[in-house]
């Protein structure tokens, strides 16, 4: 195997943190997944570090189990970045073309963007994201690609991701005291987007929605353009706090139930089965059934549902969606999850999930709805070489004995059944 630069993203999640380090194959041109790292992050609520001493304790143990095993020491990271503070606005751009016999260039679309950074955002706030959606050439809109064309005027309808600038503050002091670098931040729907939709599917119009832990993120894709971004401050957390103040029972016991046994609906329950909860201080433990814990789960997941609704109603694309909606996140996962979405949203649903086959190394591994955000983040570097600069950042120790014995124990045991058990023993 010829092996390229090395590349690393970090997903900083509300409950966890995910590290993944990869490098492009040479010869196949693909990604391979050389490190998986995993930690569970207390220092995060809805999407905002609220305790920079436990997050960096996170980021330092995830990038340090993917660095062992990649046999790699790296210093430059990509990250997801998500909450309710990241919010979106539209803009319109316009610049003049000097001489209307020249062809636009890339150079006069950098305009463009230049120009959207303009727009006055309180002082609060920073920019994420500038995201083009169409092109209008001396009147003429609808132009998706401009460059090439001839033309005295260009505009542009212009999408503007922006985040709270005290969030994205004390992110870069987190991944600064893990001794690391950030050499790009993107929201998380984006980065997702790149892990589970199909171009097809952004071409005809599709909605993303991606269940974390602190916040539900959606994004609206139509014409292979990003239409709209949202966030909601409900996800899989309040399910399991739902959970764990319903029925009198520990956080982390309730993720369990919510994971091992929790059904979005009682339809989808074929089979009734009663499960034994130990008691808190030697209490007798509880006996819980699956209908009664749809009971619990159902609503909030419907409470996210129409909160996400609501947020495709007021981007104006509910009825120009021929995709329907696409699930990811860890919280995706729960039976009868698509259907209950279908129900409400009124449109096909279906999971979206990673596929590992497009990936060498440990690809097999990441194909699960929690690495959504993390491969679309690798996705999103794929083209984005390093320059030498950063090159030397890395300290590159390959170890192909080590990579060879990882193997042999990827075999025996998947990563993410390792981590649900590391959490579950928490």
């Amino acid at each position: 195997m010829s092996i390229g630069e090395y590349k690393a993203v970090l997903d900083i999640g509300t409950t966890k943190v995910v590290a993944l380090i990869a490098s492009q194959n040479n010869t196949s041109g693909n990604l391979d997944i050389l490190g998986i790292g995993a930690s569970v992050n207390e220092g995060l609520r809805k999407g905002v570090v609220i305790n920079i001493d436990k997050t960096v304790k996170a980021i330092t143990q995830a990038m340090s189990i993917a660095e062992q095993q990649a046999g790699v020491k790296v210093k430059d990271v990509t990250i997801g970045i998500s909450g309710d503070h990241i919010q979106s606005l539209l803009t319109r751009s316009i610049i003049a073309i000097p001489n209307a016999s020249r062809e636009i260039s890339e150079f006069d679309v950098q305009r463009i963007i230049d120009d959207a950074m303009n727009v006055k955002l309180p002082s609060d706030r920073q920019i994420l994201h500038i995201l083009p959606q169409e092109y209008i050439i001396d009147g003429q809109d609808g132009v998706i690609d401009p460059i090439g064309m001839s033309g005295v005027r260009m505009e542009s309808n212009v999408h503007v991701i922006t985040a709270l600038l005290s969030a994205i503050q004390n992110l870069h002091k987190c991944i600064q005291r893990a001794e690391l670098t950030v050499n790009r931040m993107i929201i998380n729907p984006i980065a997702s987007s790149n892990a589970v939709l199909e171009a097809d599917e952004k071409e005809v119009g599709v909605a993303l929605i991606d269940i974390g832990g602190g916040t539900t993120d959606i994004a609206v894709f139509k014409d292979n353009v990003i239409r709209h971004t949202a966030s909601i401050p409900l996800a899989g957390n309040q399910i399991t706090e739902d959970i764990s103040s319903g029925l009198g029972i520990l956080f982390n016991q309730a993720e369990r139930l919510k994971r091992d046994f929790g059904h979005a609906t009682i339809e989808s329950i074929l089979h009734e089965e009663t499960i034994m909860v130990p008691g808190i201080s030697g209490r007798n433990p509880l006996e819980i059934n699956k209908s009664l814990l749809a009971r619990i789960i159902g609503p909030i997941l419907e409470e996210i549902f129409e909160h996400s609704f609501e947020e495709l109603r007021k981007s104006g694309y509910i009825h120009r969606l021929p995709a329907g909606i696409v699930l990811t996140g860890g919280s995706s996962l729960l039976h009868g999850n698509d259907d209950l979405a279908s129900r409400i949203f009124g449109m096909p649903v279906k999971l979206g999930i990673p596929n590992g086959l497009h990936f060498g190394g440990f690809g097999s591994d990441i194909e699960h709805p929690m690495f959504s955000t993390a491969i679309g983040l690798l996705i999103n570097q794929k083209n984005v070489p390093n320059t030498k600069s950063e090159e030397k950042k890395q300290e590159v120790h390959p170890d192909p004995q080590q990579l060879s014995t990882q193997t042999e124990k990827k075999e025996k045991q998947s990563f993410i059944k390792k981590f649900f058990t590391f959490f579950d023993e928490l």
